[in-house]
């Protein structure tokens, strides 16, 4: 028996409709209805193109909710990461997170390709493209243990813009 992935993650939030509105405007997640009846203080969401039943939960704390030490001054998660399929729907969320001010930066890691986001609360995550096994070379592998600057046209250039990359495709 082995894990297999990650199958959904649990936020807290202050403002339960605000980080709903971003998750789903922003990142296209859909909200899908299984909140307990007579709850009022959670949503569950799905990602596009997702099978799993949610990939998110937010939890309302509200107004008054301290932002997260993680990192700073207390332990615990650093960021979720998502992939994309192509270099393109990489692309498209990088202008969707820069026209929401959430866009903090951008990273090639070599064999993928990111983006890092803040949601309404100061919580980061990650959107990644990872080349496709078949497509890795020496240049690539080697790029993991260099942290760089991505230049999202060079990288379509090379890959090309809609090459479905991700984890299914990327054993190596």
């Amino acid at each position: 028996m082995s894990i297999t992935r990650l199958n959904h993650a649990v936020l807290y939030v202050r403002d339960l409709p605000r980080s709903v509105a971003f998750y789903r405007d922003v990142l296209g997640f859909r909200q899908v209805d299984m909140t307990p009846e007579g709850f009022d203080g959670a949503a569950f969401l799905q990602a596009a193109g997702s099978s799993n039943d949610h990939d998110l939960g937010l939890f309302q704390l509200g107004a008054n909710a301290g932002p997260s030490g993680a990192g700073r001054s207390t332990v615990g998660l650093y960021h979720l990461a998502w992939e994309v399929q192509t270099l393109t729907d990489l692309e498209d969320l990088a202008a969707k997170l820069q026209d929401a001010g959430a866009l903090v930066g951008a990273s090639d890691h070599g064999t993928t390709k990111s983006l890092y986001g803040k949601d309404p609360d100061g919580l980061e995550f990650e959107i990644a493209w990872i080349i496709p096994a078949a497509l890795l070379d020496a240049t690539a592998l080697a790029g993991r243990a260099n942290i760089g600057a991505l230049d999202l046209a060079a990288e379509k250039a090379r890959y090309g813009a809609d090459t479905v990359g991700g984890i299914g495709v990327s054993t190596r």
